[in-house]
């Protein structure tokens, strides 16, 4: 049994024996799930959820870029990393 609200944006839906799950047609076509459409499932503070995974890599990419600190570029700021590491490894052999 399958239940969705009027605005289309939530339900209930319910796991049959085999754990399966049917996403219902209006929630598919506000959400623009068609068949064959990748979809990530992840438990998230003991919920479960389900996305697309172009949905998912988009706020993944949104989160990074929020979060992102640094000046320049990632790479940039790698090599400058490794390359100063370099260096006090060699001052450490030559003393």
């Amino acid at each position: 049994m399958t239940q969705v609200a009027d605005d289309q944006s939530h339900g209930v839906i319910y796991a049959n024996g085999q754990g399966r799950v049917t996403i219902p047609s209006p929630l598919r076509r506000a959400t623009g799930v068609e068949p064959g459409t990748p979809l990530a499932v992840y438990e998230e503070d003991g919920r479960v959820v389900i996305e697309t995974r172009a949905h998912l890599a988009d706020r993944i990419r949104r989160d990074v870029a929020a979060a992102w600190t640094g000046a320049g570029s990632a790479v940039d700021e790698l090599l400058a990393d490794r390359r100063a590491e370099a260096t006090r490894d060699d001052a450490e052999e030559d003393s």
